[in-house]
């Protein structure tokens, strides 16, 4: 493997594993924070139990979480050291804050921890506050810097080095406002279908009771609240692509010819040897209409640029935007089945085997869809690491024996996987029994529908 593949190789194994940590230290607080604030309020020990059991699963998930994370930041210096030259002193800002913000979220994911036994419940309760705004924030500060990749703003470049320097205009890039909207509701979907997925098993495995109920509805709720503003949260990002990276936009939609009154193509097969993406479903004028408002605008296709800025592999990209967009598309239309059919059953769960399977696939749907977006950003933007400012090849270490580096990292994220799903199958079959025994003690019959609704 040469240097350059080794590089690009093992920081894509590390942002791929991280990531989902990433969604997670941001969706998870706020179930955290809605589940025991409704303990808090109704003095309801099934709400506490959820709690708790979340919570230790969120402590888990920000160990490993940190691990990976640092490993990124070392393999940015180490990997990246050209590209760092420049980014360093126009992004280093928001770098910073993530960092203060993780020692945050650090601090008092211990205190929710250790709190439990410790602290009046009211003040246990805000110690979510801080969980949310930190991990929202450190997530927002560094899809900051990746918007700056796609629309590098607040400096200029002269002779190889970064002047006139503005990091504040470098964090309002255009990029920023639709992808950090974008990535946020993408990690409360990662967090609450990822939780949905499994009580929709435990349900199918016959599990009953007000605790896998409630497991199921919260998250499902809160998931099906920010599915239908992901879409429109992503026709908002792919207006900005047009805008700022129309070659990626092309790529993304398998366009091979500038087109007045573009079709939107769904699936289908981009061939760059002949241009033309074979097989796919076309639906007249819908790309005009929805990158410019307009049927009939124009719409440059990669003719219009020259091969060398194309993405490096473009079917790559199209398939994982189509990918990102049905499974998308999946997340708000199974859970608007199960509303449908629960309101209509009197607030009762629905009993159909098939729609249960169907909520137990969205959580890998949203981790899939999570990934794929990521392939978009990143893939499209190829060969540009900053957009137009500086190419991939040029970023990148030129140091020896990075790719037994590769194979070192690889090797230690899949022993963390390991490790990893085996203590989140260890809590998963020791806290039900627990939660279960603290509901009954505390209550007698917390089935009343009126109020899970």
């Amino acid at each position: 493997m040469d240097t350059l593949t080794a590089a690009r190789a093992a920081f894509a194994v590390s942002l791929a594993f991280h990531i989902v940590f990433a969604a997670l230290g941001v969706g998870l607080p706020v179930l955290l924070c809605i589940a025991e604030g409704l303990g808090l309020r109704r003095r309801d020990a099934t709400w506490y139990a959820l709690a708790r059991r979340w919570g230790k699963a969120a402590g888990i998930l920000f160990v490993v979480g940190a691990v990976s994370g640092t490993t990124l930041s070392f393999e940015l210096g180490l990997l990246w050291p050209r590209f760092m030259a420049i980014a360093s002193s126009v992004i280093g800002l928001p770098f910073a804050i993530e960092g203060f913000t993780f020692f945050l979220e650090a601090i008092f994911i211990g205190i929710y921890l250790y709190g439990w036994d410790r602290l009046s419940p009211l003040v246990h309760w805000l110690t979510t506050l801080p969980l949310v705004v930190s991990g929202a924030l450190g997530t927002w500060m560094v899809v900051t810097a990746n918007a700056w990749m796609n629309a590098p703003a607040g400096f200029r470049l002269v002779n190889g080095h970064a002047v006139d320097v503005d990091p504040l205009a470098a964090m309002r890039n255009l990029a920023t406002p639709a992808e950090q909207i974008h990535m946020t509701l993408a990690a409360i979907q990662v967090a609450s279908f990822g939780v949905a997925t499994l009580y929709a098993v435990a349900l199918l495995r016959g599990q009953r009771g007000a605790y896998y109920r409630r497991g199921l509805l919260l998250p499902l709720l809160v998931g099906s609240i920010a599915a239908p503003l992901q879409a429109i949260a992503g026709d908002r990002s792919a207006v900005m692509v047009a805008d700022t990276q129309p070659v990626k936009l092309a790529a993304m939609e398998g366009l091979f010819q500038t087109t007045i009154g573009a079709p939107l193509r769904i699936l289908g097969f981009p061939d760059v040897a002949t241009g033309q993406t074979r097989f796919a479903i076309e639906i007249p004028k819908l790309l005009s209409l929805l990158a410019y408002h307009d049927p009939n605008a124009k719409v440059q296709g990669l003719d219009a640029f020259p091969r060398s800025d194309w993405p490096s592999y473009v079917p790559m990209v199209h398939w994982a935007f189509d990918t990102m967009v049905g499974l998308g598309t999946l997340m708000i239309v199974v859970p608007a089945i199960f509303w449908f059919l629960y309101l209509r059953r009197g607030h009762a769960i629905p009993e159909n085997r098939w729609l249960l399977r169907a909520l137990a696939l969205l959580g890998p749907f949203a981790i899939i869809a999570l990934e794929c977006g990521w392939i978009v950003t990143e893939g499209g933007r190829q060969p540009w690491v900053i957009n137009h400012v500086m190419l991939v090849r040029d970023g990148a270490t030129t140091a020896p024996g990075v790719g037994i580096f590769f194979y070192l990292f690889l090797a230690i994220y899949l022993f963390l996987t390991v490790v990893l799903i085996g203590l989140l199958l260890r809590l998963a079959r020791q806290l039900p029994q627990v939660a279960e025994e603290q509901v009954k003690a505390a209550t007698a019959s917390d089935s009343d529908a009126d109020e899970e609704a």
